[in-house]
């Protein structure tokens, strides 16, 4: 047991995110001068203090999060049949790459399909702006959860280092995705690669984007699983929540989804309708209209169909 915390709090030490954070301020500070010296309205003063407040909160409230979720990977990993199988050559790195990459999609999807889960990253993406600073606020409530869905990995034979490592590079590559100020990369790396391009979609709240676009690194998972879509000239994204949050306060951004699903529950008629609000869509109701991003997106291509 203590070897395996030793293992965990040094895994923690060499955290590759946290040598990148210095490089994450200086893009941010560059691109905020390039946005006050062309007048770009990039940035606002109160939407990016909540930002830098919703990710001193998630500092915080990882940590023992993430030290029990390595912990448990190290277990796994122990019990793993495989883990003497598989080792630091470089072709388990590159299995273990796309492993990742697809464990982040089915993770990312999740988030914004069951409703509980959307509570905890609601706070990525409830700004009406589109900057590095946006890419720094990561949802809070998420991290209690997070590192069980990397488990299996272990159980596979991959060690803790191996995963904790390419997660880290994963969630580096995803920071320069965070911006207005690149407009398309060349059509091979669009086809293939997760891009500012595709992320401004993901952060859309217009009707034809909502729930698109979840990759980590490779965007291909989304052209895969049918959660693909182009950002559309002909259809400027909107930054935010298809309802947003009247607040920047840190906490009401981060928590008030789950008060919201308090609220919801409370309402509802019986434990089939509790469930349905922890586990189904955001948008669905008991007794109202059916706001999943599905089915809005249904409505409006009948409309479209229709005119």
């Amino acid at each position: 047991m203590s070897s395996v915390v030793d293992q965990t709090l040094a895994i923690l030490q060499d955290d590759w995110v946290i040598y990148a954070l210095p490089f994450f301020l200086i893009a941010l500070a560059i691109e905020w001068a390039f946005a006050w010296r062309k007048a770009l309205p990039l940035y606002e003063r109160q939407d990016f203090l909540a930002s830098m407040g919703v990710m001193g909160l998630t500092v915080v409230i990882d940590v023992v999060p993430k030290l029990l979720g390595i912990m448990l990977m190290f277990f796994c990993w122990q019990a793993s049949p495989l883990n003497e199988v598989v080792s630091r050559a470089p072709q388990w790195w590159v299995l273990l790459f796309f492993l990742d990459d697809l464990t982040y999609y089915s993770f990312h999807r999740a988030n914004h399909e069951v409703r509980i889960m959307w509570a905890g990253h609601v706070s990525h993406h409830n700004s009406q702006y589109y900057n590095y600073g946006t890419a720094l606020r990561q949802g809070v409530g998420e991290r209690v959860i997070k590192y069980l869905f990397w488990c299996p990995l272990a159980l596979l034979g991959f060690d803790p280092v191996m995963i904790v490592t390419m997660m880290s590079l994963s969630l580096i590559y995803q920071f320069w995705l965070h911006t207005e100020t690149l407009n398309r990369m060349p059509a091979w790396f669009e086809w293939f690669f997760n891009t500012p391009s595709h992320h401004r979609v993901h952060h859309a709240s217009n009707v034809r984007y909502l729930d698109r676009n979840h990759a980590g690194v490779l965007i291909i998972w989304d052209r895969l699983f049918g959660t693909f879509s182009p950002e559309l000239p002909e259809e400027p994204v909107r930054y935010g929540l298809t309802r947003n949050i009247d607040s920047f306060h840190p906490v009401k951004v981060s928590f008030g989804e789950y008060a919201g699903i308090a609220r919801d529950i409370r309402a509802g008629s019986n434990w089939r309708d509790t469930l349905r609000y922890l586990l189904l869509a955001p948008g669905w109701s008991h007794d109202g209209e059916d706001k999943r991003s599905n089915t809005l997106r249904l409505a409006l291509r009948d409309s479209n169909d229709q005119q």
